[in-house]
Order: structure tokens, then sequence, then C-alpha cells
């Protein structure tokens, strides 16, 4: 039989960077594709393929949270925080919540070919940061996948600078009193592999960007991992 026509499969695949969780993570249990819920800016669709970097096959049935800020630097949960202001490193991890906003957050399962698809806005920054997408996948099992612990991969998904400049000078995004920080200037960027953590960007429309953007990656993580970036009583601390 010749098969010499067939796409060899990838048994291998390099092990995608973790990066801290920041300061806003929770976990909101909102399983949904869309999660922009109405806020203003330039539509981004997001597709992520989730592999296992042992063995390069697909990883199918894991939860993948994402979470960013909105157009003018806000989180859900954190809205009154003032984006224009840069947060001190030693406050990490201890932002009181000021709210129960939950836009721009949300998780799926990866189908069959390991791969999840999310409907948002392309984020804007917030002071001392460049512009970026958190991710964290849950492997799950048994009937109560949403108390599932096992968090095995913690990251940060950046944006090529000449997609983010165009955003940027979009009205939804203009008259901030602070500039981003170029993905360069990025200190988790820089220091915790952030260039192999930046997302491939096309423009939807031919002409415009107002359409929106399409942004893919392929995350090879350790299905065995547990990531030291999320802990089991940060699911208590920071539940809806």
């Amino acid at each position: 039989m010749d098969d010499t026509s067939a796409t060899p499969r990838e048994t291998v695949c390099l092990l995608s960077p973790e990066q801290i969780a920041g300061p806003y993570f929770r976990n909101p249990k909102l399983i949904r594709k869309n999660i922009s819920e109405g806020q203003d800016g330039i539509p981004l669709v997001l597709r992520l393929a989730i592999v296992d970097a042992m063995t390069g096959e697909p990883v199918s049935g894991a939860l993948v949270d994402i979470w960013h800020c909105n157009a003018r630097g806000s989180y859900s949960g954190w809205s009154r925080i003032n984006p224009d202001l840069e947060v001190d490193a030693g406050d990490i991890g201890a932002i009181a919540r000021t709210d129960d906003d939950t836009y721009l957050r949300g998780g799926q399962f990866s189908d069959n070919k390991g791969m999840v698809r999310f409907t948002t806005i392309y984020p804007g920054f917030y002071a001392g940061r460049a512009l970026h997408i958190h991710v964290a996948v849950r492997i799950t099992g048994g009937n109560n996948y949403l108390e599932e612990r096992h968090v095995a991969w913690v990251g940060q998904l950046y944006f090529p600078e000449v997609a983010s400049r165009s955003v940027l000078s979009a009205r939804e995004y203009k008259g901030r009193s602070v500039s981003p920080l170029s993905n360069d200037q990025d200190h988790y960027y820089g220091n915790m592999g952030g260039d192999a953590s930046t997302l491939i960007v096309h423009s939807i429309g031919r002409d415009t960007t107002e359409d929106g953007f399409f942004g893919h990656m392929t995350i090879g993580i350790d299905t065995f991992a547990v990531s030291t970036q999320i802990k089991p009583e940060d699911f208590d601390k920071y539940t809806v």
C-alpha cells in the first residue's frame, strides 16, 4: 500500500512556557464560547489547540479558561481598579475584588482535535504591561469537572506589535493617560518566554481592521503536571 501522500503525525511538541496567573484570576465556572458580554472593542476570534507535549497528540476534554481586560484596561471583578495606575508588584495576588461582573472571562472544553474557540474583543492594556490574554488549562475527569483542581498549565498570550498598534488607534482604545509597554519592554514577556507565546494574528477583513482579527496558537502542555501558578486555595478565594 502506497501511503507516501499521508501527512506524518508530529510526535513531539515543545512544552509551552508558563507565566504567572496575575492578580485578576477568578474561577467563574462560565462555560461559553462568546465571552464579550457586549464590551466595546475590535472583535477577536481566538482558536487554541491544546497538545500533549510528550506525545504530540491533541488533548481532548481539557477545560481551557481565558480572561483578559477590556478596551480600557479593566478586568471584570476589578472594574473599579484604575487601569492607568501601575500595580505594585508586592500587591499582586492581594487586590480585593470590587464587583461581580464577568465580562471577558469564560471556558471551553477542548474537542477531539484539542481545539477551543472563543469570540471576544482584542484586549486593551493596563499600566505597566503589554497587551495579553491569560490562559489556564485544567485536566478534568468525572462528573464534577467544574470542581476539578488539577491545573496543568497557566500562561499568557501576546500579540504582534503591528496588529496592536492598529487596534490601539481605534476609538474604543484611545484617550488613555498612559501608554502600553511593547512586548520587549514587558517584564513577563522578556523573562517568562513571551516570544514563544505570541499569537499568530490575521485581519478578518481584506481592506480594514474594523471587522476584527483571528488569532491562533498551539499550546503544548504536560497533562500530568500540576501548575504552581494557580493553587487549589485560589479556587476558593476567587469563585463567582
